[in-house]
């Protein structure tokens, strides 16, 4: 199957993106968008949302995921201080990035501050999105996960994903 085009657009926003993608901040604080994850993306696709992650990395959004999370989000209750601080930390910080004619995205020195970001980077598939960690860091994520307690964390969420499912 084809994912380039309107076909490949409504094919990740169904699936999701997949893979890992290193790649390499400069002195100025940009880096290339990996080939393989540039395939992923609705052709024409270079304008994203750059926000913080629920860990310390950065939460790479393409436009159209990114609009889906903004119309959910502006149907939360306002009188709920829940809602508010929840809308405080998600959208402070996020910031629209394009990408330039060579291809490059420009890390804002705050997101890179908040997400510990060095030289070299890794951006992760998470769904409709990718996650952009420090190398280091990100490695240092499996390196401490057992394969034990990954087979546990997959039994609970997939049974909880179960039970929504069946209902």
């Amino acid at each position: 199957m084809s994912t380039s085009g309107k076909l490949g657009n409504i094919y990740s926003l169904m699936i999701g993106f997949h893979g890992e993608y290193e790649a390499t901040v400069d002195a100025k604080g940009r880096f290339l968008l990996p080939g393989g994850l540039r395939k992923q993306l609705p052709e024409g696709e270079s304008r994203f949302i750059l926000g913080r992650g629920f860990e310390k990395c950065l939460t790479l959004y393409p436009i159209k995921s990114w609009e889906l999370i903004i119309s959910k989000i502006s149907q939360l209750n306002d009188f709920d201080p829940k809602v508010r601080q929840f809308r405080r930390q998600f959208l402070g910080g996020a910031t629209e990035i394009e990408l330039d004619a060579a291809g490059r995205m420009l890390l804002p020195a705050s997101l890179k501050e908040f997400a510990g970001l060095s030289k070299d980077i890794v951006l992760a598939a998470a769904m409709d999105r990718f996650e952009i960690w420090d190398a280091a860091k990100y490695k240092q994520l499996f390196e401490d996960f057992s394969a034990e307690a990954f087979s546990s964390l997959a039994q609970e969420v997939m049974a909880e994903a179960d039970k929504k499912q069946d209902k």
